[in-house]
């Protein structure tokens, strides 16, 4: 009864101190605060690359906020791309409280915003997710069609991960957050890359693994050294290389 009760904390781990912003890291940014369908409005920054023609949606992981992924929105700025970094609502200087739900909201927030206010076209736009942000990237890819998906330390579904740390618990009965990526990643066309850290205890390799194999073509796996929260693209400028080579291997050409 107290983990149903209580199963949010023992997902989103929120932090409201928004100690630092791009500018901490010599990049230029917009301050936004974006819509979503629920009236929730939810914290984001928008750093243009001069000349960039694609732009990156990034999803963080369950814990902290923003200030605390300045490194991987700089690597993804000089990668040539737009980045728009969000909070989840609970985060930072988002409103609300978080559910499974309201994060598909947050994604789908920032989604419109580059599609409808930026005028950017689906095709150019990359989806970047760590860990949970994983699972709400491949939701939104599943609702559309972005050019690129890009998932690192994702699972199946929560249930999965559940099982493995509270295995004398009936998981699936008690949990009513799913996160059901899965069932989901199968229908999604564009160029995917997977990333996982073959140490990682929290979400071990296999589940990673497990949600490749699920995917369709076309895909690529790239096991990283390191632990869930030191591994995948971060982990040393070999594999920031190997992801840059996807991105130009998957560029659009054409109008």
């Amino acid at each position: 009864m107290f983990v149903y009760a209580f199963q949010s904390r023992l997902i989103y781990f929120p932090s409201r101190d928004v100690w630092a912003t791009p500018a901490q890291v010599g990049l230029d940014f917009e301050d936004l605060m974006l819509p979503c369908a629920d009236g929730v409005r939810i914290h984001a920054w928008y750093v243009p690359a001069p000349g960039a023609r694609r732009s990156v949606i990034f999803a963080h992981g369950n814990a902290g906020n923003l200030a605390d992924r300045l490194d991987t929105i700089k690597m993804l700025h000089d990668s040539g791309l737009n980045v728009l970094a969000f909070d989840y609502r609970g985060y930072g200087h988002s409103e609300g409280a978080p559910s499974e739900q309201g994060t598909y909201r947050d994604g789908e927030a920032a989604w419109q915003f580059l599609t409808t206010r930026r005028g950017v076209a689906p095709k150019d736009i990359v989806l970047f997710g760590r860990s949970l942000g994983g699972a709400i990237m491949i939701d939104l890819a599943a609702r559309h069609e972005p050019g690129v998906l890009v998932v690192e330390s994702t699972f199946t579904s929560l249930a999965d991960v559940g099982r493995l740390h509270y295995p004398l618990l009936p998981v699936r009965w008690l949990l009513s957050y799913r996160y059901d990526s899965r069932s989901k990643v199968g229908g999604i066309a564009c160029p995917k890359l997977f990333l996982h850290g073959r140490d990682d205890t929290l979400i071990p390799l296999s589940i990673g693994r497990a949600l490749f194999d699920a995917a369709g073509e076309p895909k690529k796996f790239i096991e990283t050294p390191g632990e869930h929260n030191d591994s995948g693209v971060m982990y040393a400028p070999e594999y920031v290389e190997r992801f840059r080579e996807f991105l130009r291997n998957t560029a659009r050409t054409g109008p």
